[in-house]
């Protein structure tokens, strides 16, 4: 990446970045404290593709994010690994199941199976990551995730087979 600094008299300063693709990101830094960011798809345009106003805390805060300060991704490797083992699974509630009518807690759905429950699909609404005491109901659809000797364990479950 290539980046480039110049005075604006009177303004305050311009910083442009070029990235490997030659698009181009310019920020121009205000005196006043305003921030504005300017997109370029192709860094030889004059006019942006798009541009927005920043605050100086909001200015921060996406720089904190680009920093990695809030989220560090995973190493492709480690990822590989992790995608081989973790399994994401939608589950219809069979009216048969025992978890039926009962919260997630009463349910021990973790203790029994080793899922989490990270999402609940009901009557088209969506309930992302549920509290613990969300009642399961017939004909929810529950989005689970664990490794797939667990999720297996668990369709049992909600299909009302007993597992041993």
């Amino acid at each position: 990446m290539q980046v480039k600094m110049a005075d604006l008299p009177g303004i305050g300063k311009k910083i442009s970045f070029i990235t490997a693709q030659d698009s181009m990101i310019v920020l121009i830094v205000h005196h006043t404290g305003k921030r504005e960011l300017y997109f370029f798809h192709d860094k030889d345009n004059d006019e942006a593709d798009f541009s927005i106003d920043l605050t100086a805390e909001e200015t921060r805060e996406m720089g904190a994010h680009l920093l990695g300060a809030m989220f560090q991704p995973v190493e492709a490797d480690k990822m590989k690994l992790l995608k081989s083992q973790i399994v994401t699974e939608w589950v219809a509630l069979d009216g048969e199941s025992k978890f039926v009518n009962k919260t997630i807690a009463q349910s021990s759905i973790k203790e029994k199976t080793g899922v989490s429950v990270v999402g609940i699909f009901r009557n088209n609404d969506v309930i992302a990551n549920p509290a613990l005491d969300e009642v399961l109901l017939a004909g929810d659809t529950i989005m689970a995730i664990g490794k797939q000797e667990e999720i297996t364990r668990f369709e049992d479950l909600c299909e009302g087979k007993e597992i041993s």
